[in-house]
């Protein structure tokens, strides 16, 4: 098979999504277009995400990257809406991906020929949802991250990888956030080089249940305990 003819959708200059375009342009898988929502809610992840991965390298923005390798970067108010479908369809795609988004339901799933993808911050069945590594240190779940097709569920699509961060002791929140993300990225442009090799069918494979219930926004609380677990190194996965 050759590289896909893929789109690009993420939340506005989302660090998630500028580190992930890094990852998969690095091996030569570049989007026909970007599709950049700029929104409230685009404002209110980026920053949550950028206190997260406080002290860590962020990549270069968006603007930057699309603007070197001349591809046409769209933004809009929403990603849910009549406005986006008609720059999708005329590109004929193969995929989709996610780099970073909202919640996206409905006919955009159904447009690329082979589907829509996305990459978790967490490991899936186990950690759906949000705040993944807050949520896999308070329940004591492996740290890693996943890449799966998205259907109208939230994480619950078939997985294509999925692969644990090593975490050390002495690591602190800020740098589990930091290396699940970096890892999102790496997962999403290994999954196009097996796209490339024909290998999809022979790597995907269904979820299965979660023994957890689908996580939202850690509180204050929540955070508080899984700081203090990891300065006392108390969590159940360390690997030294």
């Amino acid at each position: 098979m050759t590289k896909p003819r893929f789109a690009y959708l993420l939340l506005k200059e989302h660090p998630y999504g500028r580190e992930m375009l890094r990852q998969i342009m690095s091996e030569g898988f570049i989007p026909r277009l970007i599709i950049q929502e700029d929104s409230p809610i685009a404002d209110e992840e980026r920053e949550k995400f950028l206190e997260r991965i406080h002290g860590n390298p962020i990549a270069p923005t968006i603007e930057e990257q699309s603007s070197e390798m001349n591809i046409r970067l769209i933004t809009v108010p929403i990603h849910n809406s009549e406005e986006v479908l008609p720059h999708l369809e005329v590109e004929d795609l193969d995929i989709i991906v996610f780099g970073g988004t909202r919640i996206i339901r409905g006919d955009i799933l159904d447009l690329p020929r082979f589907g829509v993808i996305n990459s978790h911050p967490g490991l899936l069945p186990e950690c759906r949802g949000s705040a993944s590594p807050a949520w896999s240190v308070y329940h004591d779940i492996p740290i890693g991250s996943s890449t799966h097709f998205c259907d109208n569920g939230i994480d619950t699509g078939d997985i294509l990888m999925r692969r644990e961060v090593p975490v050390k002791r002495g690591m602190k929140y800020e740098d589990l956030c930091y290396q699940t993300l970096v890892l999102s990225g790496i997962l999403m442009k290994e999954v196009l080089i097996a796209y490339e090799a024909g290998k999809w069918d022979e790597i995907r494979r269904p979820q299965g249940e979660s023994p957890h219930p689908t996580f939202r926004n850690a509180s204050d609380e929540i955070l508080k305990v899984v700081h203090q677990k990891l300065r006392e190194q108390t969590y159940a996965h360390y690997v030294d």
